[in-house]
């Protein structure tokens, strides 16, 4: 039986000096110069080394001692098949603003795990509170420059951060921080704002306090939290109005323009909600210090729009005889219907019918594309005008597979709308090329690892 820290080899690249050796897969990784490997971090440290000793176990239970000699840079040629070489992390919080929490029953079970892990916030960029993290977690990171954290801090009044995030030690989690900043750790930082919980004065405070935390705590977003109608039982959250959310873009905006005259950086960013809700401008894309904060939905559309801007001004325009859709959430739908006016402007013939798809599943105050429901689309889509293609954004779909967060099938979507469906990916070009028709194979004639490739995040 496998024991915790052993890990089974699932392949060997071929001419790789693992292959040499004679390790093959089904073999079991033991230690790599007397150290047991926790996970990739542990893997990839200690196979920098230029010699190294490594204990494998055979099929046959035979243990081998490889004394492996190579170049500093040279890997081994092995993989295991899980990207962490272990089991992910699970949130131990019960934060009053979680969304998962907040999700209808029934739905696949991948979409209910909370994460909570430190390595998926340096792989993948997600978000950490820093609660299930002990002091060897802080050493580790420190130690192998996991950089950049992304740490969800909602607050830093360590006892309104115990009730948020509704566990009795998220105060005291707070000074980790600490660690990595001695340790020169680069961070990122997210507070999710609730409405007369964690906003006014205690935006105030928070945003003053993670200040002392530059520059290597080089960003920090508030995003409004996100409220479904699936909240029976949980704490009363309500969104916030026009007029608060034009209050806390001047709280940012102030900070801002502090933080700009002494460290060249804007530190402080408001998610592209906000400006929606206030129905202002997003932004011009200087104040987004390099969009450190772009998967977060911070300067999304600013980013879109301004691709967009570049690409067709190289556009000659002409006639495209050709009558499209395009389908979106509220967040985009003013960009993109502006986009697409343009584009009509520019090339005679062109018809795109853009439309907004209101967020029946989780309730009308999700304004995201990425939480769109293949159901929402079927059914306010039925009736419309949709021309010979329809476009969507990528993130309406799963990563890995053609299929949307209510388990309808891109193809289900598209027999029932009875048009062909195109994905757009994530850039303003991207947007161009799918509107006049040369973004390539139409998603349901091509592969699932090609599909992989065009899943970008987008608005």
């Amino acid at each position: 039986m496998k024991k915790k820290h052993e890990h089974i080899i699932e392949s060997v690249r071929p001419g790789s000096i693992a292959e040499e050796l004679g390790i093959e897969p089904g073999d079991v990784l033991l230690e790599i110069d007397g150290q047991v490997i926790e996970d990739i971090f542990d893997y990839q440290f200690y196979v920098e080394s230029e010699e190294l000793l490594v204990v494998i176990r055979k099929a046959n239970g035979e243990e081998w001692e490889l004394e492996i000699e190579k170049d500093v840079d040279e890997d081994l040629g092995i993989d295991f098949g899980k990207g962490l070489m272990d089991e992910y992390h699970s949130c131990h919080n019960k934060c009053i603003f979680c969304f998962i929490d907040q999700m209808p029953p029934g739905m696949r079970d991948t979409l209910y795990f909370k994460d909570d892990d430190s390595r998926l916030s340096f792989l993948q960029g997600n978000y950490v509170t820093l609660t299930n993290m002990s002091e060897k977690d802080m050493n580790r990171i420190v130690r192998y420059r996991l950089e950049p954290i992304n740490i969800s801090f909602q607050t830093t009044n360590p006892e309104l951060r115990c009730k948020m995030l509704h566990n009795r030690f998220a105060g005291e989690a707070l000074k980790k921080v600490d660690i990595l900043y001695q340790g020169g750790i680069e961070m990122n930082g997210q507070i999710v704002l609730c409405r007369g919980v964690n906003d006014g004065e205690e935006l105030e405070r928070s945003i003053r306090d993670l200040t002392q935390y530059l520059p290597l705590l080089r960003s920090v977003s508030v995003v409004p939290v996100g409220l479904s109608k699936y909240r029976d039982g949980l704490y009363p959250l309500e969104p916030f109005t026009k007029e608060e959310a034009k209050e806390v873009i001047r709280t940012i905006e102030k900070w801002q323009k502090k933080v700009y005259a002494e460290y060249g950086i804007h530190f402080i960013h408001a998610g592209d909600e906000w400006y929606l809700l206030a129905e202002e401008e997003v932004p011009e894309e200087e104040r987004y210090d390099g969009y450190l904060q772009l998967e977060n939905g911070v300067g999304m559309l600013r980013l879109l729009f301004n691709e967009f801007e570049e690409g067709y001004a190289k556009l000659e325009g002409g006639e495209h005889l050709e009558e499209i859709s395009l389908a979106t959430a509220k967040l985009a739908y003013p960009y993109l219907e502006r986009m697409a006016k343009k584009m009509e402007e520019k090339y005679e013939g062109l018809k795109v019918h853009t439309y907004c798809i209101r967020n029946d599943f989780f309730g009308e105050r999700i304004t995201v594309s990425g939480l769109i429901t293949g159901q929402d689309l079927m059914k306010q889509l039925k009736d419309q005008p949709l021309g010979s293609r329809l476009l969507i954004p990528c993130n309406m779909l799963k990563m890995d597979e053609d299929i949307f967060l209510d388990d309808f099938t891109l193809k289900e979507v598209s027999d029932t709308l009875q048009v062909p469906i195109d994905i757009v990916k994530s850039s303003g070009q991207d947007l161009i090329d799918a509107i006049l028709g040369v973004a390539g194979p139409n998603p349901t004639d091509i592969d699932e690892n090609q599909m992989k490739d065009r899943r970008i995040t987008t608005a």
